[in-house]
Parts: C-alpha cells; structure tokens; sequence
C-alpha cells in the first residue's frame, strides 16, 4: 500500500475493495470526463470491469510500470478524483506519464494541482524517473493551469494526437524534469 499525504487531499493506491466507490464516481462523471477523454462501453461503467482494471493495476505496480492511485480529500477522506503515472519507461528514457481527473463537484479547490504535485514528487525521489510527461487538450484550459501551476513547462503542440469521440484532436505536450524539480 502506498500512501501519499498532501495537505488538502492524499493519494492512496485503489485496490480491488474501492471498486464500488471509484465506479459510483466514474458514473457521476461520465458526461464531464468524456469532453476531454474517449468516450466508454456501458459495460465500462460495472464494478466488475473497475475492480479488473485495479486488479491489473496493481498487477503493473507490483512492476513498477504504473501507479493508479485515488485522490481523497485530507478533510472527509472521500475520494475526488484519480491520478495514475503510468507508461513508466527505463533507461534510456526513464519516463513516465500523469494523468487526472477531479469530480467535478470538487473541482476549483486546487486538488488536481496538489495531487500533480505530490504524483511528480513521487516519480522523482521514489520511482526515480528523470521525466515526467503529460498530455492536455488545448481546450482544457483548467488542466493547462494545473500542469502550470505544478511546474510542468509547455513543450509544444502534438498535432491530431488522439482520436476523442470522433474526432482528432490536438495535444500540449507538458513536461518536468528531476533536475527543475
């Protein structure tokens, strides 16, 4: 069990026993997250699918390939949101990716900020990644400013980088770097 503590909120790894919490939020979510991100089978959306996801999950963490964890506010220890670093890459690249997202309801109180905070100290002092990437719609204009405000500098843009609900759409690259951590 890895347990990340912040000041608003922590990051604890999802196991197989949060399954019923993270679909209800998955459900709740599921028109917001789709602006941004693909949408989803309905079959997607069933605890069982959610608790395999978690299940591989930890199956990848155990490899030290990914770390899915839940973001729960400090204050009730409800869970907000979710983080991953994932895509995690050895020498000669020693790389990972970040992704998020935030329940909506809990949107605006800098959660996903300090959780990119706390993920990105995580790949650097314990994973011990030298690269941190990210990818962020150009209309996602609250991700790009949590990628700022966490410190992660626009690289460039990734032209019709990922196919979302029909459609092409463009990517910022963003990325940190262990030395200007």
């Amino acid at each position: 069990m890895i347990l990340l503590e912040g000041r608003t909120c922590y990051l604890r790894v999802l196991t197989e026993e949060d399954a019923v919490i993270f679909t209800e939020m998955l459900i709740a979510n599921k028109e917001y997250w789709t602006v941004f991100e693909p949408r989803h089978e309905s079959s997607y959306y069933t605890v069982a699918v959610q608790r395999d996801k978690i299940r591989e999950s930890i199956y990848q963490m155990r490899d030290r390939r990914e770390y899915n964890f839940g973001i729960f506010d400090a204050d009730t220890s409800r869970l907000v949101g979710h983080i991953s670093l994932y895509s995690i890459k050895r020498l000669p690249f020693s790389s990972g990716f970040v992704g998020y997202s935030i329940d909506e309801r809990e949107t605006g109180r800098g959660l996903a900020t300090e959780a990119v905070k706390i993920v990105t100290k995580f790949a650097f002092e314990t994973v011990s990644l030298h690269r941190v990437e990210a990818f962020v719609s150009p209309r996602n204009t609250g991700s790009v400013r949590v990628l700022e405000n966490a410190g992660f500098v626009r690289e460039g843009l990734l032209r019709k980088l990922l196919y979302i609900n029909g459609v092409w759409e463009d990517h910022f690259m963003y990325a940190s770097l262990a030395e200007d951590y």
